[in-house]
């Protein structure tokens, strides 16, 4: 398709105008968090690093890092950087880990998330022509929201559905002609089983695109949800904590996420070290806001593993590109001594043919580790013969142990039993930190 951008001149902005947009924005920045953030303030003078030190996006390494508890523990308005009397809006993260993160935006700042989001968008073929279907969840999840604003800023329809109530959510992608979805990928997964469930034909919903994010989904997973929707199926990224979807989005290649770097930079480091890595090497990604008002954070650990890549895209932008995330550093289970992602896992599933409807436990016993991943069957591989379900087992547990090295129990369950999520999906239960 012809390439299709929200803000041309910026998406393919030479490097070296990216480099000064950048160097300029983060001398603000820093000066900012110094005035108005005590945590920061406190934080620069303990690295003996002063707003003067930092003339370049070349200085952000004398910066210190911010991590998830920083923001915990200056819960709710300790990070903000703007009189309350500023802010418009408040969103939040899902808080399942103790306190929510509270965030917030000035107008500027839910301008610039919309321009982004758009962008996104714009990046998989939307037009004011089209008719975007937002099934990420609305409220403080930032998902709803950030995808809607884009969509009204781009001038499309908007069909702000949020998520559940699965067959209305088809009635509606039927009867409103909804051309693009946005949710998450579990639950573009759950939409395609229940139209299969129904009979019903991918061709008979006159969707084109699916911009999917919030939990991580393997390229397995992609070619799943196209075949079962009829789309093709783009990836987004963001945290609430940087500003909610829209911070690094797919285009038409596909070849990694393009992060507005015009508001974000984007470092990968050594997660052991915190040392920055070469680009091509895997690492920790680390973000730095440099265009937020309410909320601007610095070198923020986001705990997800990736690579960067600067080499020129051939859709034309010119924003560094991401990886999808290869894990999460906090997500990661250790194994017997072995790093496992929930995400390897997966792909083996899906190579064996078996949807990604799973759990992962994870005990001890003994002192050992136990892994049993409980695996849905589905209409191609069901059966009720325990000869032929205890043959599977095996042969998934082989294929696992050959990829990640460590032995699983592989339990077949059948259709439907493991529960959906309309959210984020939960793919472990590690009973070790509930009772260890």
């Amino acid at each position: 398709m012809a390439e299709i951008y929200w803000q041309k001149e910026i998406e393919t902005a030479s490097p070296e105008q990216i480099r000064s947009w950048q160097s300029e924005r983060l001398v603000k920045t820093v000066q900012r968090v110094w005035d108005n953030v005590p945590m920061y303030r406190e934080r620069m003078k303990e690295a003996g690093v002063e707003p003067g030190d930092i003339k370049s996006v070349d200085d952000i390494t004398k910066l210190p890092f911010t991590t998830k508890q920083d923001l915990r523990d200056t819960y709710p308005y300790g990070m903000f950087a703007c009189p309350m009397e500023d802010v418009v809006r408040l969103h939040a993260s899902s808080g399942t880990t103790g306190k929510q993160i509270v965030v917030g935006y000035t107008r500027n700042d839910l301008d610039i998330w919309d321009d982004i989001c758009a962008r996104q968008l714009c990046a998989v073929g939307a037009t004011t022509s089209d008719k975007v279907h937002v099934s990420y969840g609305y409220g403080l999840f930032t998902g709803g929201l950030g995808l809607h604003g884009g969509a009204q800023k781009l001038g499309a329809v908007t069909i702000p559905v949020s998520s559940g109530n699965t067959a209305r959510q088809i009635t509606i992608l039927k009867d409103f002609g909804s051309t693009v979805l946005c949710c998450t990928p579990s639950y573009a997964m759950y939409i395609a089983e229940t139209l299969a469930a129904d009979g019903t034909s991918p061709d008979e919903i006159p969707l084109k695109a699916g911009i999917f994010g919030a939990e991580p989904w393997t390229n397995e997973m992609r070619r799943q949800i196209e075949k079962g929707l009829g789309i093709k199926a783009y990836d987004v990224y963001g945290l609430t904590e940087i500003m909610g979807p829209g911070v690094a989005y797919e285009c038409s290649e596909q070849r990694g996420m393009h992060v507005n770097e015009d508001h974000f930079i984007i470092e990968i480091v050594d997660p052991d070290t915190f040392e920055p890595v070469p680009d091509g090497t895997q690492g920790e990604i680390v973000f730095t806001c440099i265009t937020k008002e309410a909320f601007p954070i610095i070198r923020y650990r986001t705990k997800d593993i990736g690579v960067v890549t600067r080499e020129k895209c051939s859709c034309g932008r010119t924003f560094a590109r991401m990886s999808k995330p290869m894990g999460r550093t906090d997500d990661m289970l250790i194994i017997r001594g072995v790093n496992v992602f929930p995400s390897q896992i997966e792909t083996v599933l899906l190579k064996m043919g078996y949807t990604p409807n799973y759990l992962i436990e994870v005990d001890r016993v003994n002192n050992l580790d136990t892994v049993v991943v409980n695996v849905e069957m589905n209409s191609d591989n069901f059966s009720d013969t325990v000869a032929h379900i205890s043959a599977s087992e095996h042969a998934l547990e082989d294929e696992i142990k050959s990829l990640l090295g460590v032995a699983v129990d592989v339990k077949l369950v059948s259709p439907g039993s493991i529960q959906r999520s309309q959210g984020k999906a939960v793919r472990v239960i590690d009973h070790r930190k509930l009772h260890g």
